[in-house]
């Protein structure tokens, strides 16, 4: 259960736009897990949060418990990961990671180790080119963290066990399998 109101580093999943000039964002924080938040009159064009609130950008929030949603007060950009930005193979990979921490986690299950994990790829992602290898890894070690897999035992195709657990498809895997190829 989260104070009424509280704050934490988070890496944003994904975005929706919402009413007129507001977005739904779904992030996954460090201390609550992966929670829906509502950043209010952010699409407006003198908002100081427009910037801050872009797909697998690491921020600092604080909000405060709503009705429905929790709604964003102040966020503060951490990392905006520019190595990632500038090429559309690594942006591909980015958007899997962010689709696999949004399928594999449930709404506030904390779990600050897939966090760190989720940071610690996204980093290496800005500067890796075998992205092949970083993909099957990250998978590897998220089903792990989740405890869908044993440490010790060997996964021949972790995209294919992944799904199987999943029991659906990454959406964003079969977009990027003729760019990562």
């Amino acid at each position: 259960m989260r104070p009424k109101w509280y704050f934490s580093e988070a890496i944003i999943l994904t975005r929706r736009n919402y009413s007129e000039a507001d977005r739904i964002l779904i992030v996954a924080s460090k201390y609550y897990g992966k929670i829906v938040l509502l950043a209010k009159g952010v699409r407006k064009p003198k908002s100081r949060k427009r910037g801050s609130i872009e797909v697998f950008s690491k921020i600092k929030f604080s909000a405060a418990r709503g009705k429905v949603f929790d709604i964003v007060t102040e966020v503060e950009m951490l990392n905006f990961h520019n190595g990632i930005r500038s090429n559309l193979k690594k942006i591909t990979l980015a958007y899997y990671f962010m689709e696999v921490v949004d399928r594999i986690t449930q709404q506030e299950e904390k779990n600050g180790e897939i966090f760190d994990l989720l940071d610690h790829y996204l980093e290496k992602l800005g500067s890796e080119e075998k992205l092949r290898i970083l993909k099957d890894e990250f998978i590897i070690k998220i089903l792990i963290l989740s405890g869908f897999w044993p440490k010790d035992k060997k996964i021949d195709d972790p995209g294919k066990t992944l799904e199987n657990i999943l029991e659906r498809r990454i959406f964003s895997a079969r977009v990027g399998k003729k760019v990562l190829s």
